[in-house]
């Protein structure tokens, strides 16, 4: 019985260790691993709306401003809750906030998915049969086609379903946001607190890698997803009327959503696993037991120590404090002005690209996602090997930042410079003439037809009944329409021309390599700030105020930049429309712009963003060197102050934050 004992006893002792490390939930490794799969799944879904924002706006008629209202809404319910996550901290399960947090996210994102089940079959107008008897779209006499179109269009706009799709993506948003309140901070607390000092910041950094190149993914995905038609669930191929290159195409934009809040739902189930409190990481080769043993325990957060009437309290008298700092002020401004370039860039430039350079909404996502988001990684990580290279400190942290964000004005003004004006389109543009052309005067146009045809002159117009086209002429083997002809208004001498279906497009598709060349280089040099200007926040602010100053900044990045950013730039688009597309009276997406003013005003917000960082990390060098000549002999010693990296004495920190609570 004895010897049984023991043997069991032994058995048990042996088998402690491997115990834990058997379970896969008692390992931070696995739940790096989790978390990089669940913050590139969240980020996956940021990027594929960005990517298929434009496709939304043509689909549902929404106006850019409408668009960047939308691309901007996750930001409401994020920038409400993002406060409270710093006093609940460590006293709540945090893996189980995170998994519940994606679950929610998870739902949002299949609630934007959800207007493309509950709305019908994509209607764009002047929709023309492919058969040789019927023609309508064309020029007739009767206008009892016109009436016909005009109705039907109207009472399906007018369906409560339609009217119901912003909200419904709004709210949408706003889960999203929510959802991703607990993610990425409780995640990276809960690293910090049980990975050993050697590996954390290598676990960080696998999450920083994950976080930049998460919305290239969702690009990319963007880019596959939108080559589908949008209704390929409820039409054959052979149904499908559009070429991806018609500028009313629209692609599976819902189809992304779906595929996204699959991978949300399954790297947000592990989670639920995860214990409150995990085991101390112990050091590979630490021979001294003792101490591994004595870091087991996360040291105490002075914020955890406050009730959270007290938190709420010193919150406002920290954040001032804080931003009382000049280094910290203008380099924390200098970031928000940048932050509000990427988003107002990463919301539109797909669409920029697409109308300035005659390209696919696929290409154009193609372009960002697999071009400048990976080059500004690279920026990203070059930056922060060079300063871990040349230990450079903080006022060379400001001359680093300041160098790049020279050189980045240089490369994004001649920007402005590459692009074309709009293409000539008869009763638009040049001249916009609201009547209807003498050549179709009796032809019968809808009001609002658009199936754009490039005509054999090279003039391009709204529809075919505008250009005056009688007649059409099908491939015999797909049914497809290859040219429209007897159109009254083309031609010269008093002959007829033809025209070709689609847009004319503008004449600056050579200028495409230098413009992506270009704004690739501007990306890359623009990220080299990052890191530099991170460190230089945390080396001139109070050691125990360093979780609030990072907290205080992400603040600041959603309030001054990710909220407004976007509607700016939707609302700068919307200003060079020419002629918008209507509908039962109301106007929907725009049909033509004023490519010029679009690219001056798109671009010259860019320009402007970067001035202001640059402005901002110019004061800050200044700064820093005044306070060098102030100093005096004492300046080398007053540097090493600021450049070293301090350690926060959590006692102190605890009384001081309880004393400005009280």
């Amino acid at each position: 019985m004895m010897a049984s004992d023991l043997q069991m006893n032994s058995e048990q002792l042996r088998s402690k260790p491997p115990t834990r490390c058997r379970s896969p939930f008692n390992s931070i490794k696995f739940f790096v691993l989790c978390h990089g799969m669940l913050q590139l799944a969240q980020l996956l879904v940021s990027g594929y709306l960005k990517s298929s924002i434009s496709t939304i706006e043509r689909r549902y008629g929404f106006s850019s401003q409408k668009s960047g209202i939308l691309a901007s809404f996750n930001e409401v319910g994020n920038t409400v809750l993002i406060v409270f996550v710093s006093f609940f901290g460590s006293r709540v399960h945090r893996p189980r906030f995170i998994g519940g947090g994606a679950l929610v996210a998870s739902l949002a994102a299949l609630m934007m998915a959800l207007p493309h089940f509950i709305s019908g079959p994509y209607e764009y107008t002047v929709h023309i049969s492919q058969s040789k008897d019927d023609n309508s779209g064309l020029c007739q006499l009767e206008s009892s086609f016109q009436t016909f179109l005009s109705n039907h269009s109207c009472t399906q706009q007018e369906s409560h379903v339609q009217q119901g799709v912003f909200p419904l993506l709004l709210l949408g948003q706003l889960l999203l946001g929510i959802g991703g309140v607990p993610i990425q901070p409780f995640g990276i607390s809960y690293i910090d607190d049980y990975a050993s000092k050697r590996n954390s910041p290598f676990y960080l950094g696998i999450l920083l890698a994950v976080t930049s190149i998460g919305p290239a993914f969702g690009f990319m995905m963007g880019s596959f997803m939108l080559n589908f038609y949008v209704d390929i669930d409820k039409m054959s191929k052979d149904e499908i009327g559009l070429e991806r290159g018609d500028p009313r195409w629209v692609g599976a934009w819902w189809l992304g959503f779906v595929v996204a809040a699959s991978f949300l739902f399954l790297t947000s189930l592990p989670y639920l696993f995860f214990p409150q409190q995990m085991p101390k990481e112990e050091a590979a080769g630490n021979a001294k037991e003792p101490k591994a043993e004595e870091e087991k325990k996360p040291l105490p957060d002075p914020v955890q120590e406050l009730t959270l009437k007290q938190f709420l309290k010193s919150f406002p008298r920290i954040a001032l404090r804080t931003l009382r700092n000049p280094i910290y002020l203008l380099v924390v401004l200098a970031q928000v002005h940048l932050a509000a370039m990427i988003a107002g860039l990463a919301t539109f430039m797909a669409k920029f690209i697409e109308r300035q350079f005659t390209q696919t909404a696929s290409f154009s996502n193609m372009m960002i996602g697999g071009v400048n988001i990976p080059l500004a990684v690279l920026g990203i990580v070059l930056g922060g090997a060079l300063m871990r290279r040349l230990k450079i400190s903080t006022r060379g942290s400001a001359l680093m930042c300041t160098s790049a964000i020279l050189m980045c004005i240089l490369t994004a003004l001649p920007l402005l410079l590459l692009g074309c004006s709009t293409q000539r389109v008869t009763g638009v543009y040049p001249t916009k003439q609201n009547r209807s052309l003498e050549c179709s005067s009796g032809c019968s146009c809808p009001t609002e037809a658009f199936n754009p045809v490039c005509g054999s002159d090279g003039v391009e117009f709204r529809s075919p009944c505008h250009a005056g086209c009688l007649t059409k002429v099908l491939d015999d083997n797909t049914s497809k329409i290859l040219k429209y002809t007897d159109c009254g208004c083309i031609g010269v001498s008093g002959s007829y021309g033809y025209a070709l279906p689609g847009t004319c497009g503008s004449d600056c598709k050579h200028l495409l390599l230098p413009f992506m060349v270009l704004s690739a280089l501007t990306c890359f040099i623009a990220s080299f700030s990052q890191t530099p200007s991170y460190m230089m926040i945390l080396r001139t602010v109070r050691p125990e105020d360093k979780s609030f100053a990072v907290g205080v900044q992400y603040m600041l990045f959603r309030v001054l930049a990710f909220l407004p950013a976007p509607v700016l730039y939707g609302t700068a688009i919307d200003t060079t429309c020419i002629i918008w597309g209507k509908k039962c009276g109301r106007n929907t997406s725009c049909h033509y712009y004023n490519m010029d003013l679009f690219r001056q005003r798109f671009l010259g917000l860019q320009a402007f963003f970067v001035t202001g960082a640059f402005v901002c990390f110019l004061l800050s060098l200044l700064v820093l060197r005044h306070r060098a000549g102030k100093q005096g002999k004492q300046a080398g010693q007053g540097y090493t102050m600021i450049d070293r990296e301090l350690s926060p004495d959590k006692n102190t920190a605890s009384k001081e934050l309880q004393n400005m609570a009280a």
